[in-house]
């Protein structure tokens, strides 16, 4: 059956949902309904996606969304298709950038704006498979000491491991649970469940709707589809065949031969490098 709606795992998909000025009051909605704040979030401001090192050997960082609610506090919300070596040191990586960036010249008390690190992951994380929090859906990180007592309450790591989401529609019971399982579901949906009824969602089905879309649009996300689906294999018989593991003792041949693949399905070479750990240049050379 032809798909109705996006597929929000796709870098297009996703963006067209909660990365555009159009879909803003969507991210604040879901966002609000991830981190269940007193203070709830009124309004965001859409930031450069571009990060820079300070100096010319840093590696470059390219976010999904990164986006600043009304009182400075930082967002950035990523999504991962598909399972990369050293993926919770990438996003402790990423959250060095909005930390840095609050540096004021000259005299300075060093108080900083809240980061967020949001994660929304389509695999889990192999080291809780022996865990009892193997089914965890919500990861909720933060810095705390040797009691168990939180040492820094301004920075946050989110990570949401959605195929630990199996609610049915009748068992959804939370805000959250409704934006899970309309991101879960959403490329099968032929018609919009009851429980969606809300100006919100409506407004989200809105954007999602192929039928909407114009002829550019239209290409540019089946393009975004076909690296889906190509990275999507790519990766996982890579994992499947233990290359992967050749990445982590660093052999060069490995990363090149990965790198090779996912260049020639036309993949984003930010994804390839923060995939391979091969620079730009590398890249381009193959």
């Amino acid at each position: 059956m032809k798909a109705k709606y996006i597929n929000p795992f796709t870098d297009f998909g996703f963006k067209k949902i909660f990365g555009e000025e159009a879909s803003k009051i969507l991210l604040i909605d879901f966002l609000n309904a991830l981190l269940l704040q007193t203070n709830k979030i009124v309004d965001l401001n859409f930031k450069n996606t571009e990060q820079l090192g300070q100096t010319d050997t840093d590696r470059k960082v390219i976010y999904d969304i990164y986006c600043e609610n009304e009182i400075g506090e930082k967002f950035i919300v990523e999504l991962q298709k598909a399972k990369q070596n050293y993926f919770k040191e990438r996003t402790i990586y990423y959250s060095t950038f909005p930390i840095r960036e609050q540096a004021e010249k000259g005299e300075w008390n060093y108080n900083l704006k809240s980061v967020y690190c949001i994660g929304i992951l389509d695999f889990t994380f192999d080291d809780y498979e022996e865990s009892p929090e193997k089914n965890e859906v919500v990861h909720t990180i933060k810095l705390k000491n040797q009691k168990g007592n939180i040492f820094y309450e301004k920075l946050t790591y989110i990570y949401i491991e959605m195929p630990n989401f199996k609610k049915a529609e009748s068992e959804l019971t939370s805000r959250l649970d409704k934006w899970l399982f309309f991101i879960k579901n959403l490329e099968d949906f032929q018609n919009i469940p009851a429980i969606f009824s809300d100006e919100i969602f409506t407004k989200a089905f809105e954007k999602a709707e192929l039928a909407k879309f114009g002829a550019v649009d239209l290409d540019n996300y089946e393009t975004s589809l076909k690296i889906y689906r190509d990275l999507k294999g790519v990766i996982d018989t890579a994992f499947d065949e233990g290359k992967i593991e050749g990445i982590i003792e660093g052999k060069l041949e490995k990363k090149v031969e990965i790198a090779k693949a996912l260049k020639e399905n036309g993949v984003s070479i930010h994804i390839i490098i923060n995939t391979t750990g091969l620079t730009e240049d590398e890249i381009n050379e193959l």
